[in-house]
């Protein structure tokens, strides 16, 4: 059995091993050799990096969605990638969403589509989007759905 110091240690010099053992030791119920303080510490991160990219994933959807609805000078040229683009994003999304980060989306749409509208403000410099999210989540999540122009 490996003292917490020696755990402690392995996580500092060879974070590879300490995952593998860590695993190890929560499979086989050895608890007493579980280094609580970074398994928790990367849980956590693990948390907030799925987070960060069910967010950025949902925006670069919004920011395709808006371009493909709103600016109607490059559609004919762009209409085709923004499409791909939004199936491609989509696909990305919803295999990595569960519940909890649905609930997560649902929770910051809001934050994440001011992001998108800042960002496709600057990129085309169009007056007349939004200022409030004009999709549910539904229909940016939907495969299927592109809103008319």
């Amino acid at each position: 059995m490996k003292t917490a110091i020696e755990i402690n240690k392995l996580y500092e010099s060879n974070y590879s091993q300490w995952l593998e053992e860590t695993i190890e030791s929560l499979k086989s119920r050895q608890l007493g050799e579980i280094d609580y303080d970074n398994l928790i510490a990367e849980l956590e991160e693990l948390a907030k990096t799925e987070k960060r990219r069910v967010r950025s994933l949902l925006e670069q959807i919004i920011r395709h969605l808006l371009l493909y609805q709103n600016w109607h000078i490059e559609k004919p040229r762009n209409a085709n990638h923004w499409a791909a683009e939004i199936i491609s994003f989509r696909n990305q999304i919803n295999e990595e969403l569960t519940s909890n980060l649905r609930n997560h989306l649902a929770e910051n749409i809001n934050l994440i589509y001011s992001n998108a509208l800042d960002y496709v403000k600057a990129k085309t410099k169009l007056t007349n989007l939004p200022e409030i999210c004009p999709y549910t989540l539904d229909q940016i999540l939907d495969k299927n759905w592109l809103p008319s122009s």
